[in-house]
């Protein structure tokens, strides 16, 4: 069993044993979000955006897309999928190092849970300078109802696109720290692997500080990309804000 780095070989298998068909979902939700903006939303910053899921449901949806990656593996897949006219970079927050300013930015499907407290403070601020004034800034975050559930959850096993896999969670509340191993056994291509990840449970109460240092001002937190607000039962929250004028 090979011990792989994050996202490296999983990026391959990535749609089928790790996502699920969610992103007609969420790009429709944020499309209807920013239609009420008179001011118009027509270039999106995709943070974290993986495998190019939703960048391509955004581009469908008309808008112009630029996405980020931490990972080489997932940004290969997601040049295949959307071709070489949008434009993909590898970078790893809080590290924004691009060029242009966007209407808004995005960050879904656990992104921002990866970074530590100190580093999601730091993303906001980058990510505000990357935004113009109104720009709207919308993510997920886990809550404390996911850390219960995947306390007591520990184990997921399964098959898809025959491949099989074991994802094992182990969450220290106090530190509030998920580690994630991920063991594809029988892989559809190549040999088996394991992959192992770090999330972070953030709180409300240093989200709401780190988007306030930036310059944000919160506006929604929902239920995971619905209309309904959030409460103690959600288990993926998500967030919207917008960048408060200078």
């Amino acid at each position: 069993m090979r011990h792989v780095e994050a996202y490296s070989q999983l990026a391959g298998v990535y749609d089928e044993i790790v996502i699920d068909p969610c992103h007609d979902r969420l790009a429709s939700f944020l499309h209807e979000l920013w239609s009420v903006d008179a001011g118009g939303v027509r270039s999106v910053l995709d943070l974290c955006c993986g495998t190019g899921l939703l960048a391509g449901e955004l581009i469908g949806r008309g808008y112009r897309v630029v996405g980020v990656d931490a990972s080489e593996a997932m940004l290969a897949v997601a040049r295949k999928r959307l071709g070489p006219e949008t434009v993909l970079s590898r970078m790893t927050l809080p590290d924004l190092t691009l060029e242009g300013v966007f209407d808004a930015a995005v960050c879904t499907v656990d992104g921002f849970n990866y970074l530590t407290p100190e580093e999601l403070r730091l993303t906001m601020g980058a990510v505000a300078d990357r935004l113009g004034p109104d720009g709207w800034l919308v993510f997920d975050l886990h809550t404390d109802a996911m850390m219960d559930f995947t306390i007591a959850h520990g184990v997921v096993a399964g098959q898809a696109a025959k491949t099989d896999f074991v994802i094992s969670s182990v969450v220290d509340p106090s530190a509030r720290t998920c580690d994630t191993k991920i063991v594809v056994t029988r892989p559809r291509d190549g040999e088996p692997f394991c992959e192992r990840h770090r999330q972070y449970f953030h709180t409300d109460t240093d989200v709401r500080a780190s988007l306030q240092d930036a310059g944000f001002a919160v506006t929604a937190v929902n239920e995971e990309y619905t209309q309904r607000p959030a409460d103690a039962a959600t288990l993926c929250a998500t967030w919207t804000a917008r960048r408060l004028p200078m």
